[in-house]
């Protein structure tokens, strides 16, 4: 089953490390990723772009554009992971082994659902 791994983090924090702290803290991840990826367990994988540079569309009809992710948060979303993991637990451990990387960050588990246009969601009647 694929699970959405959300990395949260505050985004001030992650912005004030030295060149020399991110790349520790980058090198600790890799080694996750490197292992998932031997499992052939790692799907997309991102470290998102800052806060400052996002846009949020929203309303009605085409939407109007507002600067920046529109929630009032100490910590925003920094990153995801798509794994293939054989149940919860599996993805926890995971999100465990992604967290001894970077202590500081918050890691939120999702299962995710395959959207297939005009098939039923999985559980969900015809």
């Amino acid at each position: 089953m694929l699970y959405a791994i959300l990395a949260y983090h505050e985004e001030k924090i992650v912005e004030s490390w030295t060149a020399e702290e991110d790349a520790a803290v980058m090198t600790g991840l890799l080694k996750v990723h490197e292992r998932l990826d031997r499992e052939k367990a790692l799907g997309p994988s991102a470290r998102l772009g800052t806060t400052g540079q996002a846009v949020t569309l929203r309303g009605p009809g085409a939407g109007m554009i507002i600067d920046g992710p529109f929630a009032e948060t100490k910590e925003q979303l920094l990153g995801l992971y798509v794994v293939d993991c054989a149940d919860r637990d599996a993805a926890i451990a995971v999100a465990r082994d992604l967290r001894r990387a970077n202590p500081t960050a918050v890691y939120e588990i999702r299962p995710v659902r395959r959207y297939i246009p005009g098939a039923p969601l999985p559980g969900m009647q015809a």
